[in-house]
């Protein structure tokens, strides 16, 4: 088989002997170069070749960790509430079986909803749920409580709670409720 690219041979003329030996070694020296080039080539594209399905393992990996991470997620979201439902089952079986009880005393009433209010604030805690309840004199903070009126008070300075009417909540540090509160106006 014969090489398109190589240079044929000198045409022997049988003449000069030494010339054909010599045009072999420069069609050899021209064959050279090319040889090298095209070996370069094969071996440039080789590595390009591996590098393509490099590439193409790379991104069938992250396309992979992709989904399993959005699979994670939505598995997140979708029982993010899980554990505290479970805590709060407690509560509601105490509540069902306050329920139950034909003929309650107003001391066993009481028992009853301590003990249930006991409960939800452990499920509470457990989740960091935790109650915004600010004590009289302390700052007014709009970002954790809401007033709800102003009352002159000449015990507690302007712009400082009053009473508490409802407790608010914090749920990891975000408020999920303000607490309502009423503020001293001053005297």
């Amino acid at each position: 088989m014969t090489d398109p690219h190589s240079t044929p041979p000198a045409a022997s003329t049988g003449h000069d002997s030494a010339a054909a030996p010599h045009s072999d070694t420069v069609g050899q020296a021209a064959a050279t170069p090319e040889q090298a080039i095209e070996a370069r080539l094969a071996e440039a594209e080789a590595r390009a070749a591996e590098y393509m399905d490099l590439a193409l393992r790379s991104r069938a990996e992250i396309d992979n960790l992709r989904k399993r991470s959005q699979a994670e997620l939505s598995a997140a979201h979708k029982f993010a509430i899980e554990g505290f439902a479970e805590s709060l089952l407690p509560v509601r079986d105490s509540l069902e079986m306050a329920l139950k009880v034909d003929v309650p005393s107003v001391d066993n009433l009481r028992e009853g909803v301590e003990a249930t209010l006991r409960q939800m604030a452990s499920a509470f805690e457990r989740h960091k749920l935790l109650a915004i309840d600010p004590p009289a004199g302390e700052k007014f903070d709009p970002n954790r409580h809401q007033a709800i009126s102003m009352v002159p008070s000449a015990a507690v300075p302007a712009q400082h709670v009053v009473n508490v009417l409802q407790k608010g909540f914090l749920i990891n540090d975000r408020v999920l409720r303000p607490a309502m509160v009423t503020v001293s106006s001053g005297t």
